[in-house]
């Protein structure tokens, strides 16, 4: 079950923010931008922070608690790059896409970090590191569920508030649904504070919020990714209709439906409930079912 929690901000001063020179007001981020060139894309949902405790409450959620490796998506112009060095993290790379910004960082943190020009997209990560960034709306869904699909141990992100409370939603919320299924296939979601538009520039027109997501430990719980995922989205598909009318669409006929629900532990009732009333879980043993029926050869 996935819990919600408010991360407690430092009220440190800014040390590192003034030591790498990190704008951090709007007027400045916005003189900086005009300076390198570079103009938001508010269709792709990018906006910079401008709030350092935000930032120092992201960063402290990122701590693994050892010296494990992390690397920062989207370092922008390096407020949250800034808070994790304050932390102590070490070593730290930066992905950033722009290659503007990109040598803004190098510029601005020198040999303190690795900075890769590359989109996040199209570079592997290790199990092994600690992720974490302020995600663009356009890609935020997209690349976490790459890095849950590569079993990265801790991800701790800023994405769109509607989007966090559906990875992280149980059944029977509205927003519970596909998403949170495969979210939870791979670990666990844990929500944070809510981040108000305000404490961006530009200001977008949602707001964020602060989340994290553990990797569950040991292999997978399912034979096969890909057919776990094309059974619920196949469920989901109607998900105000009922199981019992959705169920078939997996075997072609009632009476497999029924043995189907039967092998994998389903409720009684389950033909008469709708797919947002059924756990994770129902939905991993459904999985397993499935294999275990499906014919050898």
């Amino acid at each position: 079950m996935s819990r919600t929690s408010t991360a407690s901000s430092s009220r440190r001063s800014g040390r590192a923010e003034a030591e790498f020179a990190v704008p951090v007001r709007p007027e400045e981020v916005r003189a900086t931008l005009r300076r390198l060139g570079v103009r938001p894309s508010r269709s792709h949902g990018q906006s910079f922070l401008t709030d350092p405790y935000v930032a120092d409450a992201e960063a402290a959620l990122a701590l693994t608690g050892g010296p494990a490796p992390v690397v920062e998506i989207g370092g922008g112009l390096g407020i949250l790059t800034a808070a994790l060095l304050r932390r102590g993290v070490r070593p730290l790379t930066v992905v950033e896409r722009d290659p503007r910004l990109a040598e803004h960082l190098r510029a601005t943190f020198g040999e303190r970090v690795t900075v890769e020009e590359v989109d996040a997209l199209e570079r592997s990560f290790e199990p092994t590191v600690g992720v974490v960034g302020n995600l663009p709306y356009s890609v935020a869904t997209p690349l976490l569920l790459r890095l849950f699909a590569a079993r990265v141990e801790r991800v701790t992100f800023m994405i769109q508030r509607e989007v966090a409370e559906r990875l992280a939603a149980g059944p029977g919320s509205r927003v519970y649904g596909r998403l949170s299924i495969i979210a939870r296939l791979y670990g666990e979601v844990e929500l944070f504070q809510t981040v108000p538009r305000t404490s961006f520039e530009p200001a977008p027109d949602v707001e964020s919020r602060l989340a994290v997501h553990v990797a569950r430990s040991g292999p997978l719980p399912v034979p096969s990714v890909p057919d776990f995922e094309l059974a619920v989205r196949e469920l989901f598909r109607s998900r105000r209709k009922q199981l019992g009318n959705l169920l078939p669409r997996l075997t072609g006929s009632e009476g497999g439906a029924e043995r189907l629900a039967e092998r994998a532990e389903w409720p009684t009732d389950w033909a008469r409930r709708r797919p947002e009333e059924l756990a994770p879980e129902a939905y991993i043993r459904l999985a397993r079912a499935r294999a275990a029926a499906a014919p050898v050869g």
